[in-house]
């Protein structure tokens, strides 16, 4: 297969080398930011000669070929609205033949992912993290709010997600209520109760395209499901699964860790803080998301999104997997139906960047020179307006 390395980060600019864990299964801790704190684990099936994850031989993992799972929170509060995941590039992108039906089809499956895989100057795919994610996982932590300097940090349920574990990440929104803000949004237990509506979005995104394959073939996604934008250029196929005994290991140094750190609030007009009393959260009700489509189905209502607000006292873990992207003997995209493309016909080497980052709003302002881009949102190269904003962690493949 063609060489490559994997490199992460919390800044477009400054992602670090991480090759050499590639399918061991160990955590690199991304780099210090005020936004985001958090690991990483990386599994690529064939990545290396004699070296594969025995994350691939899991059954409810078999037919996937690649891998990221993150776990972490962020410092600050955001809606879950103005989370989004996907892929970015620094120049254009040469699509195959035939990669417009392929996007139409992913646009059908993912009504809330976004793009513009042909800009001339900086594609990009976007989509909300919590509508996109093959897997996802929360848990809430309760901070002390009568004093501020006890940096106070227990879980609600101590089942915070192991990390790394030698159990796949099931999907585990049991207590995703105690996220919401909106009055309107906590008296609805029910998935089925406000039929989603599709986002304004005119697209899709490559890792959607994986989302598309498998979403068809089980609703309740305990088949392969897909999700995000690489496939244009990188993608996979995974699955997923009802909440596992795997979501109710405690890591203990996560926990350590998060307790030493003062919780950070973020509070603006648009939202509420995210902490609060015990007494307080006991009167919302559970959203009974059982499984990962009905999670990925009720947040493609935006309103749905905005309800949630994620901050310091919030751990999500995801897991980013999927089968589309073959990486031995060669580099090619599979597609559904027996399409394929052998990537490296098309591939100019940029790097692959799956990128965690803060929805952009119109008219507002950089305040640093941070991930590329000026107080203007422009990149560094002074190139116009990027469409995405703050970067929360990246993972970029390239070659070798």
């Amino acid at each position: 297969m063609p060489g490559l390395r994997v490199l992460a980060g919390t800044s477009l600019d400054a992602l670090v080398p991480i090759t050499e864990f590639v399918n061991t299964n160990k955590t690199f801790k991304f780099p210090t930011s005020d936004r985001f704190e958090g690991e990483v684990i990386c599994n690529i099936k064939g990545f290396e000669d004699g070296k594969e994850s025995e994350y691939f031989e899991r059954e409810d993992r078999k037919g996937v070929t690649w891998s990221i799972q993150v776990q972490g929170r962020f410092l600050k509060q955001y809606s879950a609205d103005d989370i989004l995941f996907g892929n970015t590039f620094d120049r254009p992108l040469h699509l195959p033949w035939g990669s417009s039906a392929a996007l139409k089809f992913m646009n059908y499956i993912d009504p809330t992912l976004t793009h513009d895989l042909a800009s001339p100057t900086k594609p990009w795919a976007l989509s909300p993290l919590i509508s996109t994610m093959p897997h996802f996982a929360h848990t809430r932590l309760v901070s002390s709010t009568d004093n501020p300097d006890t940096p106070a940090c227990s879980p609600v349920d101590p089942d915070v997600p192991e990390f790394p574990s030698n159990q796949s990440l099931s999907d585990d929104t049991s207590q995703l209520h105690l996220a919401i803000v909106s009055p309107t949004t906590s008296s609805s237990s029910s998935p089925d109760s406000s039929p989603p509506t599709s986002a304004s979005s005119s697209s899709s995104s490559l890792s959607s395209l994986s989302s598309s394959s498998n979403h068809s073939s089980n609703t309740s996604m305990s088949k392969h499901s897909e999700g995000t934008a690489a496939a244009a250029i990188v993608d996979s196929s995974g699955k997923g699964s009802a909440k596992s005994s795997s979501s109710s290991h405690t890591t203990k140094s996560t926990l350590s860790k998060l307790g030493k750190l003062k919780t950070k609030t973020h509070r603006s007009s648009k939202h509420h803080s995210s902490g609060m009393s015990a007494d307080k959260v006991k009167s919302k009700k559970p959203l009974n998301l059982g499984t990962a489509s009905q999670r990925r189905s009720y947040f493609s209502n935006v309103e749905h999104r905005k309800d949630v607000v994620f901050g310091p006292e919030d751990i999500i873990s995801t897991d980013f997997c999927y089968g589309f992207l073959q990486f031995s003997p060669s580099l090619s995209l599979r597609l559904p139906g027996g399409v394929s493309f052998d990537l490296m016909k098309y591939w100019d080497g940029q790097p692959v960047r799956f990128v965690c980052c803060e929805r952009k709003r119109e008219g507002e302002d950089r305040d640093d020179g941070v991930n590329g881009q000026d107080d203007k949102g422009n990149d560094e190269d002074g190139n116009g307006d990027v469409p995405w904003g703050k970067v929360f962690w990246c993972v970029a493949i390239e070659p070798a």
